[in-house]
């Protein structure tokens, strides 16, 4: 195939390669610069959010994605208790932290610690938990002769300090209120 594979690259690695491809109606020459990159973990670029909201009763995935390289290390830990794989918290390959059930006794600091052959570094953010959105009303099924009008409801609680946003959505797509205000009006109700 004309393919060139290295392994366990070093700095001397680094360089412009040339690949020239022959044949009897002539030849062809193609480059491209090969970069070794090594650094220690930081996150100055992409922070762990200082504040992550999680449903009482559901799941939450806490990104841990420093810049390194190589790949560097991940744990965690909840304050000063060291975390680790469990029936309920996962540490992901990619350094996230999945905690699934939360619960109250969740909430806290949780600090990512990244290291690697160059360095280390950590990152911090909060956890809180919120009320669980649910559905209390849901859409009914509807006859309706041709021609008529149907309305549909769905009413959910919420927890007060988030937002709440209603998607309706007609066999798997989205309707865009906007563009098909013509057919669809939605009715807000506080």
């Amino acid at each position: 195939k004309g393919e060139l594979r290295m392994q366990s690259l070093t700095f001397d690695d680094a360089g412009m390669y040339q690949c020239i491809a022959e044949n009897m109606h002539g030849i062809i020459y193609a480059n491209a610069e090969l970069k070794i990159v090594a650094s220690p973990p930081t996150f100055e670029l992409n922070p762990m959010k200082k504040k992550i909201l999680a449903a009482k009763g559901g799941r939450v995935v806490i990104e841990c994605k420093p810049k390194a390289a190589p790949k560097p290390k991940f744990s965690w830990s909840k304050g000063t208790e060291l975390l680790v794989n469990g029936s309920r918290i996962r540490i992901w390959d990619d350094g996230s932290l999945e905690i699934i059930n939360v619960t109250k006794l969740d909430e806290g600091r949780y600090t990512c610690f990244a290291e690697n052959n160059r360095g280390k570094a950590n990152s911090t953010g909060v956890l809180e938990m919120t009320e669980p959105t649910r559905i209390t009303l849901a859409p009914l099924n509807v006859d309706v002769t041709v021609g008529e009008n149907a309305t549909m409801q769905c009413i959910a609680s919420h927890d007060p300090t988030l937002d709440l946003t209603f998607i309706w959505s007609l066999n798997g797509f989205v309707i865009d209120f906007e563009k098909e205000h013509e057919h669809y009006e939605r009715n807000v109700m506080v």
